[in-house]
């Protein structure tokens, strides 16, 4: 998971791809922001789905997606667009998550309407609705994506983005929870799920993460991790691989069936390495 609004240039984008992708990992998600929220000026982002789409003809195998695309930056119709069209270069690997947008400062800087909160999540009803309609039903609509691409729901399991989930999404996406609140949340959007009458939808979480090799290499990263944030504290994964791997399976006890690692350094490929030795070890476990 990584903060392309962070000053992340195509050269490193490519980078970040490749290394993803050797290492084994399942997918590689972006935000989807266009000003930075952590370093400031002048750094920014390029557009999240552009920058998608030129990744998908330069890797073979890893999911692409983001997390999340705000309704407040594209019309449906354009958003609908894109995604196919990443869909199709990359034959079928893409993912589009959605939400209602949170970030003010960015919607004054490039003219977009913030609304209200309200006003927001109506939006984002909409806009699921209509892209539904788009990729499924609409006889006036073409290409139609196969296979349809997955939708995945942000929030933090309050009544409106969980009803929008259980409507239209596969999967619903937390942020930064404990395992505590994790279990709580999973478990809302569970129910949730069965009171619709529907299939349990996938429930990912997105956490803050530092993994060294050894103690001193995670130390040295998380005092990089540290000076980058401003933050004393620690990220949900932090450790050694064997440390991650103990965080993370006490998450999947939880109700988390997949996590979105967040790759605050982004010039640090090396430990993109180290998030696939992670996951070999879970998925050897």
């Amino acid at each position: 998971m990584l903060e392309g609004q962070e000053g992340i240039r195509w050269d490193e984008w490519l980078a970040l791809a490749l290394a993803a992708e050797g290492a084994g990992l399942d997918a590689l998600f972006r935000s989807d922001h266009y000003a930075s929220i952590v370093r400031g000026d002048p750094t920014g982002s390029l557009d999240a789905w552009t920058t998608l789409a030129a990744l998908a003809a330069r890797t073979e195998r890893i999911g692409l997606g983001t997390l999340v695309s705000p309704v407040t930056f594209r019309p449906a119709s354009v958003l609908a667009k894109s995604v196919v069209t990443a869909a199709e270069i990359s034959g079928g690997r893409v993912e589009l998550g959605i939400g209602a947008g949170w970030f003010e400062a960015e919607h004054r800087a490039y003219g977009f309407p913030f609304m209200t909160t309200r006003e927001r999540l109506d939006e984002l009803d909409r806009q699921l609705a209509e892209i539904t309609r788009q990729w499924t039903d609409a006889p006036e609509v073409w290409p139609k994506p196969h296979p349809r691409p997955r939708i995945i729901v942000g929030g933090n399991a309050k009544p409106r983005t969980v009803r929008a989930a259980v409507r239209f999404a596969d999967e619903y996406n937390t942020i930064m929870p404990s395992p505590a609140e994790a279990r709580e949340r999973c478990e809302i959007v569970r129910d949730a799920a069965s009171a619709a009458g529907r299939e349990p939808l996938t429930f990912s979480m997105m956490a803050g993460c530092v993994v060294g090799v050894d103690e001193r290499d995670y130390r040295r990263r998380l005092e990089a991790w540290r000076a980058f944030t401003g933050r004393d504290g620690l990220p949900e994964v932090a450790g050694t691989v064997a440390q991650a791997c103990e965080t993370l399976r006490a998450y999947a006890e939880a109700g988390v069936e997949r996590i979105m690692l967040q790759h605050l350094l982004h010039r640090d490929t090396e430990m993109v390495a180290l998030l696939g030795e992670v996951a070999r070890a879970l998925a050897n476990a």
